[in-house]
């Protein structure tokens, strides 16, 4: 894109810049739409696989039958889902659910206790050591080659304990990012994910947290803040959360057993 750079009060040069793309994607399901959402293209089917994922739509590769972009949408942003025989869902409520969340937010522990229903307590074994996790904002931004073009993509990356990037997604939404990370793990048949840590570039929001719960992520991590709610639903999941992982710092909200000056030898 063209665009005119100054410094200063210098007169702007004529540049040129590369920016991040946005664009909606109509979510499809069993030939309903369920959702809008506002996304990087690219990686669809892993976005909406990620989506059903922590809606609790589906739970494993299986119960998806296809996907398919829609033929008549030249612009390849109408993404049509359908269901594996015997999978059975309440379409009514998740369109109400997703537009009434994108609006208003979700609030409280009457919100807590209903995922809650859904999704289990996590149950793992993991432990990894503060030196490892230190390491972790490094390597998921060297991996984030389009942040390094454009300056304008959030990033999620599952980690394995001894601190290797196992995976990593970018996207305009922090949401989006994690829902394409978690897609091509069930895509993959890797769910779930309990051996790993789920960091994210931004702040931690209860949906990220959610969203960990549904892959069966016992750590999450971020660069930037936790929301209140968020703690409160990780310590209720039985996740450890860490916040502002950056400048060889971090603080530990909850279940600090997973977290170590160093392992037992």
């Amino acid at each position: 894109m063209r665009v005119r750079r100054w410094s200063g009060i210098r007169t702007g040069d004529a540049a040129f810049d590369d920016v991040a793309r946005e664009e909606p994607l109509e979510l499809r399901v069993n030939g309903q739409p369920v959702a809008v959402i506002m996304r990087t293209p690219g990686n669809d089917e892993e976005l909406a696989a990620g989506f059903l994922l922590t809606e609790g739509v589906i739970r494993r590769r299986e119960d998806l039958f296809s996907t398919r972009h829609n033929p008549r949408n030249h612009d390849g942003n109408v993404l049509e889902v359908f269901l594996a025989d015997g999978v059975r869902v309440d379409l009514a409520r998740l369109t109400r659910h997703v537009f009434g969340a994108s609006s208003c937010g979700l609030c409280g522990k009457a919100t807590i206790k209903a995922i809650r229903t859904r999704f289990p307590p996590v149950r793992s074994a993991l432990r990894l050591t503060a030196e490892t996790l230190l390491s972790m904002p490094d390597r998921l931004r060297q991996g984030q080659s389009l942040f390094g073009r454009t300056g304008g993509l959030h990033a999620a990356g599952l980690f394995e304990a001894d601190g290797s990037l196992v995976d990593l997604s970018e996207d305009v939404g922090r949401h989006n990012a994690v829902d394409k990370l978690l897609g091509r793990a069930l895509l993959n048949d890797r769910l779930p994910l309990d051996t790993t840590l789920l960091l994210v570039s931004g702040r931690v929001s209860f949906e990220i947290v959610q969203k960990a719960l549904a892959a069966g992520i016992p750590v999450v991590a971020a660069v930037g803040a936790p929301s209140s709610l968020a703690v409160e639903f990780a310590r209720s999941a039985g996740q450890s959360l860490v916040g502002f992982l950056r400048d060889g710092r971090f603080n530990l909200y909850t279940d600090r057993r997973r977290i170590t000056a160093r392992l037992p030898s």
